[in-house]
């Protein structure tokens, strides 16, 4: 890191802006709340999970079905749903000997679609 970039990252004074500490002060979240939303940037930091709530963005999926897509054991998937269920990002539905999972709601598809649209846009630029 050069000087320069250095001087970028830290203030060259100690002057504290109360007013706007006490703006953002006001509207500061419990510390249970960030604890989960922790655990849910927690689920969302796996590549396999990624690839899960992406293919059940798609459509919704019995195991059987993501195991082949990803070309993973369905005892890996299911320990990937599990976390994912656990969360609260994806719902299941038994129908007869088969397990139906999809996105638990439309907050899950933004949240999803916005990681996206952030990545696409570091990438080109647009």
């Amino acid at each position: 890191m050069t000087d320069n970039e250095e001087k970028i990252l830290t203030c060259e004074c100690h002057d504290v802006h109360m007013d706007v500490i006490n703006m953002v002060g006001e509207q500061m979240l419990d510390k249970d709340t960030f604890a989960e939303m922790v655990e849910l940037f927690k689920a969302f930091s796996d590549n396999t999970r990624l690839r899960i709530l992406f293919a059940l963005s798609e459509s919704e999926l019995c195991v059987c079905d993501i195991s082949e897509l990803l070309g993973m054991s369905q005892s890996a998937i299911s320990h990937q749903l599990r976390v994912l269920k656990s969360t609260d990002l994806v719902k299941f539905e038994k129908r007869g000997k088969q397990v139906y999972y999809s996105l638990d709601d439309d907050h899950v598809r933004r949240i999803f679609k916005q990681a996206f649209e952030h990545v696409k846009h570091k990438r080109t630029g647009k």
